[in-house]
């Protein structure tokens, strides 16, 4: 027999588990599945910017606000921007606001699996297929092969989404821009000059349409981003599981950089691994389907220069689940206010986005960038 669930969120990532935990305190359950074989399976990534308006307000609405507190670092809210030659242009220190404080993504993630009911989410659950049945119900199959029927399809399933085909024919494209992640582990004893030259929040470093993103995270590591405007097939070239040759690649688009930039990359303790970015089209949306709606980076991936992919991603989850709660009994009702608000949000920041990857990435870089921040003052 197929098993039914009223509601079904696809993806236990910060939008699917914000979702099921808004769902939750407001008295209604949801069925989570992960493709992931257990919480752990993975690592979660790095330092992550949680704002007051968007972020902070989806914890508010899942009643772990205070808790999400305990787990900010602090300092992790200034800033510093260098050019390619090592001068610092821009310099920030955390003013302790509040208002976009770090915090690790695992942390975070713990936090609200946590807070959820024993067995909502169900791990090792990868969606090979989905299909309507009409009226506004699905079948969702299983790798296993296994199906289930739900009265509520959400697509909480990131950027490759296998529910955004019932609803959009968009697929994420290349946005001219590959990042390579590399960490320096225990840097303050073994990388010490590393660590005094990204200071304690965010370090840019760019120039000639490239450049370092870099941050502290709780592990004491420096976690960078190497940045890249290439071509997409740039990565096929270069062998990362050679870490050596991969180093030597990758050193020879910074001829001429500051030596100390220089060694983020020729004192990197782990592997290369390549992360090229690809978003969605700006202002996308799609017709109103019954039954079904999407969250995060499944409606609207965009590129990470706007702070806002978790951000968006949390709040879609907190404004969905709060539309049911307020539609009791009328689905439709609940995802036409819930995707009403999401297209005009999604599309400001998705275009902040774009607008601040050229920013970034401009051949005379950082000096446009510089002069954002300072029309701010």
């Amino acid at each position: 027999m197929t098993t039914h669930h009223p509601i079904a969120i696809i993806g236990a990532g910060l939008s699917g588990l914000t979702l099921a935990r808004v769902l939750h305190v407001n008295g209604v359950e949801a069925a989570v599945f992960d493709l992931d074989a257990s919480p752990s399976a993975r690592t979660q990534g790095g330092m992550l910017d949680i704002h007051e308006d968007t972020g902070q307000e989806a914890l508010r609405a899942a009643g772990l606000h205070d808790e999400f507190r305990a787990l900010v670092h602090p300092g992790g809210e200034a800033m510093r921007v260098l050019d390619q030659h090592g001068v610092v242009h821009f310099e920030e220190a955390d003013d302790g606001d509040g208002g976009r404080p770090e915090v690790a993504r695992g942390d975070l993630r713990d936090l609200l699996l946590g807070s959820l009911p024993e067995g909502a989410v169900r791990w090792g659950a990868k969606v090979t297929g989905t299909r309507s049945l009409g009226g506004g119900r699905h079948e969702v199959t299983l790798a296993d092969g296994t199906a289930f029927t739900t009265d509520l399809l959400i697509g909480a399933d990131g950027a490759w989404s296998k529910v955004r085909p019932l609803v959009s024919g968009a697929r994420p494209a290349y946005e001219g821009i590959s990042f390579v992640e590399v960490h320096l582990h225990d840097a303050e004893r073994r990388h010490p000059a590393s660590a005094a030259l990204i200071g304690g929040g965010m370090f840019f470093a760019l120039g000639a349409a490239k450049g370092f993103l870099a941050h502290h995270d709780i592990t004491g590591s420096l976690h960078v981003y190497i940045a890249l405007k290439t071509a997409e097939d740039w990565i096929s070239t270069i062998d990362f599981a050679d870490t050596a040759a991969a180093k030597t690649a990758v050193l020879r688009h910074f001829d001429g950089w500051d030596a100390g930039l220089r060694a983020l990359i020729t004192d990197a303790d782990s592997e290369l691994v390549p992360r090229p970015i690809h978003a969605l089209p700006v202002g996308h949306r799609w017709d109103r389907v019954p039954g079904i709606t999407l969250l995060g980076d499944a409606a609207h991936l965009m590129s990470p220069f706007a702070g806002e992919g978790a951000n968006l991603a949390m709040f879609d989850g907190a404004e969905l689940g709060l539309a049911l709660a307020a539609h009791p009994g009328d689905v439709e009702a609940a995802l036409a206010v819930y995707e009403q608000a999401l297209f005009p949000r999604s599309e400001a920041s998705a275009a902040e986005s774009a607008e601040n990857l050229d920013l970034c990435f401009a051949d005379d870089a950082p000096k446009a960038l510089l002069e954002r921040f300072a029309s701010y003052r």
